[in-house]
């Protein structure tokens, strides 16, 4: 008997050369970066401080391709080209017509899409003299993969990791520490601005937008230090986009076209990695496809926030840019898809969503733990609670495949795996998964901070 082909997979030659960059094909220009003092628009010198000049450049790029380094190459060769599947099994529990294909980013050794970026970035710095690297981290998944990147570069590296998690995921941190990392809660004792947190909240979860702060703070108060982002920033979705040119070439092999593509989104980057190839045709008119961004309802940057200009932490030390926000004072609550608290959203992302270019929904936690069980127990992989987000906006539309009798082809990132989750796979297992409502009012409350620009 025939098997049913179920993995596509691409040799280590077929690793992309370059990368893709939107900028190139936005409808309008993104709007620039403001210096967070001076409120006018940051130029290299203002980011020196932050990145070395090469991602610098990258920031700012408007090539539509920007070539790989060959040592870069090579450290994705450890775990890239990824696979893609078709989920056979998942389709035939939904009783679907849908096809249903995911890209599984967790095959990489921190588990996650992440080292996509940290390798490059981590490259460049040793590249310009850098030793030391900074960075925060909320589920720990950016944090391992930078402790990764900086073990194969020679770099130390300091992770300034969001407390809710730090707490939830010991795993996390001991994988950061065996790959030579340094790792703290945050906020944190170290630096002033955590200091000035503790004092006012000594009880707080913590956030994403403190730990930035925290990361950022001691990065520029060290010459031999610069700082490292998971996340938001135009060069971080640029390396990214490995994902989806790897997509695009393991679909031709599947001989299918993706009608709708899904991605968990909380700061940006594994939504645009995996997608960002697929709306650069569309929006060169060379393809049409259906995007959708699948958020927290914890964390609804996209679906309730405004569209605005924000710092992207909440000390206020980093440049201020245009993007949806819930307001840099906005701390959510401690949903167990740590990736995914973040009060912003990377401005490629919220520009094409403000065009119409890309939808968005939100989902709550209880919705999103039933869609990672329904997939495991299809699929037989644990997916970390972030894409659990995309997996339960993919099981509704294969449902609604099914009533309108369409069989459309859906494609989604399984950017990371949940093996060092299962402390949250117990709590609701045991049915003590909280399902945070957001009341408007905290919203209203957190958008008062938005700066005046």
């Amino acid at each position: 008997m025939a098997l049913t082909r179920t993995k596509f997979i691409l040799p280590e030659d077929r690793i992309p050369r370059v990368w893709y960059n939107i900028n190139a094909d936005l409808p309008v220009p993104l709007a620039p970066p403001l210096h967070p003092g001076t409120l006018q628009p940051v130029g290299p010198d203002d980011l020196l401080p932050l990145f070395p000049m090469a991602l610098i450049g990258q920031e700012m790029s408007a090539e539509r391709e920007i070539e790989i380094p060959d040592p870069v190459r090579q450290a994705y060769a450890m775990y890239r080209p990824s696979p893609l599947y078709r989920a056979h099994r998942l389709e035939k529990a939904l009783d679907t017509p849908a096809h249903i294909y995911y890209k599984y980013e967790g095959v990489s050794p921190a588990g996650s899409h992440k080292p996509n970026t940290a390798i490059p970035q981590a490259f460049y710095n040793k590249e310009e003299g850098v030793t030391r690297l900074t960075t925060e981290t909320g589920a720990g998944q950016w944090g391992s993969a930078l402790a990764l990147a900086g073990a194969l570069f020679g770099l130390e590296v300091m992770v300034y990791m969001v407390r809710a998690s730090y707490d939830a995921k010991p795993g996390r941190r001991v994988l950061m520490q065996m790959y030579g990392a340094d790792v703290v809660a945050s906020p944190s004792e170290l630096t002033n601005y955590g200091r000035s947190v503790l004092a006012e909240t000594p009880d707080t979860p913590g956030s994403l937008g403190i730990a930035i702060s925290e990361a950022v703070e001691d990065a520029a108060t060290r010459d031999d230090t610069r700082y490292s982002l998971g996340s938001v920033l135009n060069h971080v979705l640029l390396h990214q986009t490995v994902i989806g040119q790897e997509v695009m070439e393991q679909m031709e092999m599947a001989g299918e076209k993706p009608d709708i593509l899904i991605g968990c989104t909380g700061g940006g980057s594994n939504f645009s990695g995996f997608a960002f190839p697929f709306v650069g045709q569309k929006l060169r008119g060379e393809a049409d496809y259906r995007f959708i961004a699948a958020e927290p309802a914890a964390a609804p940057s996209l679906t309730r926030g405004i569209y605005h200009y924000d710092f992207g932490d909440t000390g206020k030390m980093a440049p201020i840019v245009k993007m949806h926000t819930l307001g840099h004072d906005f701390v959510p609550d401690p949903i167990h898809a740590g990736g995914l608290r973040y009060h912003g959203m990377a401005p490629q992302v919220s520009l094409l969503k403000d065009q119409g270019i890309i939808e968005a929904r939100a989902v709550p936690q209880g919705r999103t733990f039933d869609a990672g069980r329904q997939f495991t127990r299809a699929e037989a992989i644990l997916p970390a609670p972030e894409p659990t987000h995309a997996i339960s906006v993919v099981i509704d539309e294969a449902l609604k495949a099914k009533e309108e009798g369409s069989s459309p082809v859906i494609l989604f990132n399984l950017c990371g795996h949940g093996h060092f989750d299962v402390s949250s796979y117990d709590r609701y297992l045991a049915g003590q998964l909280e399902d945070y409502e957001l009341p408007q009012e905290r919203i209203d409350h957190a958008l008062e901070t938005v700066p005046a620009v």
